[in-house]
């Protein structure tokens, strides 16, 4: 099984600034995950796996419905939205100041911390929502928990080195530059862009979990 875990916007852009080796061999999405995880996790994610196989019937609720999965939609698109206009900011402000990219820095990592504080909420909410319609929604919905645990300390480690490698990169781009205005602008652009890229990246689980909602409906109708 092959995944597009190293092909996202995100990885591509920041291989671009990066480069990784290119002899590297591909890694299906079971090698990937070894390097993620340890055998106390390991035996944590299989022990869990176990149970979320013993899942039954569903929490007693309402019925789901085609409006429900909406509404789900259109809370995504709420915190997409917020989150996109946050980061499309003029961020000339940060851009003439003796300390170089520090402030670029210190945006990114309270945007990556606004991405937090939105999405996990955002995420747990769309959890509740499907454990209530099917047993199998039920299941996913415990799974992306399980996962969401056993990665989070992974992800709170690597996330912060994207500011690490935006120093990088503004330190080429001004190196490198003729003209101070030109490299400037182009900066700031990739640095929304970066954003942008993590954004998506960061709501894949919750577009994945209300995706899968909509074809239980589907498949129901």
């Amino acid at each position: 099984m092959r995944s597009t875990f190293g092909s996202s916007t995100l990885v591509r852009q920041l291989a671009a600034w990066a480069p990784a080796d290119a002899q590297v061999p591909a890694m299906d999405i079971a090698e990937r995950l070894s390097l993620w995880l340890n055998a106390f996790d390991a035996i944590g994610l299989q022990r869990a796996q176990q149970a979320i196989r013993q899942i039954g019937a569903p929490m007693p609720a309402a019925d789901a419905s085609p409006a429900s999965a909406e509404a789900l939609s259109a809370d995504l698109l709420r915190v997409r939205s917020a989150l996109s206009n946050a980061i499309a900011q003029d961020p000339r402000a940060l851009a003439i100041t003796p300390e170089g990219s520090k402030p670029w820095q210190q945006r990114h990592l309270e945007l990556q911390r606004q991405m937090e504080q939105m999405i996990q909420p955002l995420r747990e909410h769309v959890r509740q929502a499907l454990s209530r319609v099917s047993p199998r929604l039920r299941q996913l919905a415990a799974l992306d928990a399980v996962m969401a645990q056993v990665l989070a300390a992974r992800e709170q480690a690597l996330m912060p080195t994207v500011a690490t490698l935006l120093e990088r990169r503004f330190a080429q781009l001004r190196t490198d530059a003729a003209d101070a205005g030109d490299w400037l602008e182009h900066f700031a652009g990739e640095w929304r862009q970066a954003l942008v890229a993590e954004l998506d990246l960061r709501l894949e689980p919750v577009q994945g979990l209300i995706e899968a909602l909509h074809q239980e409906l589907k498949n129901r109708a």
